[in-house]
Order: C-alpha cells, then structure tokens, then sequence
C-alpha cells in the first residue's frame, strides 16, 4: 500500500510536469491591435479627423458580400480598412473607389461615400 500511494504521487508530479512543460511551449494567442476604435477585421467610416482621433466609426463592417452595403450618405468619410487580405470598395458619387488592405483613405470634402463592400480580393 505504501509504495502505490508513492507512485500515484510520482504520477502526479510528471502529469504536472507535462502540463507546465505543454502551457510553456505553446505558442502565445496574439490579438490584432484596435486602430482608432477599429478592430481587425473590420472597415470603419469616420466623420472626420476628431471622430478618428476620439475612436469613434460612425459605421463598421466586416462581411465579404457580393453587393453594396448602404451607409449614411456623407460628403468626406475617413475610411480605414484593417482588414490584412481584402480590399473595400466604396459607393460614391465619384463612381466606385477602392481601399486596399491595412489602409487609411481621407474621402475629398466634395465626395459622397454612400455603400461599402467587402472584397477578399487582395488588391484594388
């Protein structure tokens, strides 16, 4: 009896051995980091520079879809796009525009932005 209660006790300290060892050699999860109040995966429509600043989107979105997604027609929209492979095209009175991944786009004062679609295309 006393050596089976020395080996469940020589098991239990190599089954915790084998636990630290696997916690250590994990690789650690690395979360993306939030620009502006924009997460990844997400494209996000800004009012203006303060909005940016302050981490505010008036809009986000973050489906690949094959059509257009409306927004609040607005002249001007700061568009930011953290999305690492996919482009976001955007609806304006201008015709469509392109937003490539990881990018910043300042929409001219006089260029109403009015839908947003997610492309996984990789390029514009």
């Amino acid at each position: 009896m006393h050596f089976t209660i020395r080996k469940a006790a020589h098991l239990a300290v190599v089954a915790g051995a084998v636990a630290a060892v696997s916690v250590a050699g994990a690789p650690a999860a690395t979360a993306e980091p939030v620009q502006h109040g924009c997460a990844y995966p997400y494209v996000c429509l800004y009012v203006n520079q303060a909005a940016v600043t302050a981490g505010h989107p008036a809009a986000k979105f973050r489906v690949v879809t094959s059509g257009f997604q409306d927004v609040t027609s607005r002249n001007g929209y700061i568009v930011l796009n953290t999305r690492n492979d996919d482009v976001a095209y955007l609806r304006s009175s201008a015709g469509t525009l392109c937003v490539g991944p990881n990018t910043t786009t300042v929409m001219s004062p006089g260029l109403t932005v009015n839908g947003v679609k997610i492309s996984s295309r990789a390029t514009c």
